[in-house]
């Protein structure tokens, strides 16, 4: 764990998100109410991570990719040598599936250097429309996990408060200075509460 000298000063973060059906949004308001950070919807006119010190991006997946990829692209130079957690929301638990997708859809050089939690999401297939179920039928069709195709096909809720919890840990060590990351943070970003 790499301890940054912070002379005192405590570290300035906000939570990023983009989301598609308001999973991602709730987990986004119920970390931002845990923590006390602000949080901003990527297509905010203001959503800029330059401002802070760390980051906290959450996306939910839609066809096994990042919904926040192309705002993280755009944004990149703001976003790169900071401190990152990732939490993404989807019915795809934590593991290989899931970090296959990272990959695809965000810069090696920062998936390599965040932190990842994975959160399980809400899906109601009656909500989308007629092209996202399409989609889902399509994907319960190629998916071999029995259990998988199930909740594809008929939806599925695994929405739990409680599954912030290693988000608020990270947050905690961020603002102390402490990471795992090897990222540097930029001393002249350093702010007082």
């Amino acid at each position: 764990m790499a301890l940054y000298d912070t002379g005192g000063f405590e570290l300035t973060g906000a939570i990023f998100f983009s989301g598609k059906y308001g999973s991602t949004a709730q987990y986004a308001k119920w970390i931002g109410e845990a923590t006390s950070l602000p949080v901003l919807d990527v297509n905010d006119a203001n959503a800029d991570p330059s401002k802070y010190d760390f980051l906290i991006l959450g996306s939910s997946v839609m066809i096994y990719k990042l919904t926040i990829r192309k705002w993280v692209k755009r944004n990149l130079a703001g976003i790169e040598n900071k401190p990152v957690i990732l939490f993404t929301v989807s019915g795809a638990p934590s593991g290989p599936k899931l970090d296959a997708w990272i990959a695809d859809s965000l810069p090696e050089n920062l998936t390599s250097e965040m932190e990842h939690v994975a959160l399980r999401g809400r899906l109601d297939p009656k909500e989308i429309n007629w092209w996202g179920r399409l989609i889902l039928k399509i994907g319960a069709w190629k998916n071999d996990d029995p259990e998988a195709k199930k909740e594809e096909l008929e939806g599925f809720d695994f929405m739990d408060k409680s599954s912030i919890e290693p988000i608020k840990g990270l947050v905690q060590q961020f603002q102390a200075g402490e990471t795992t990351s090897s990222k540097l943070v930029d001393p002249s970003r350093v702010t007082l509460e």
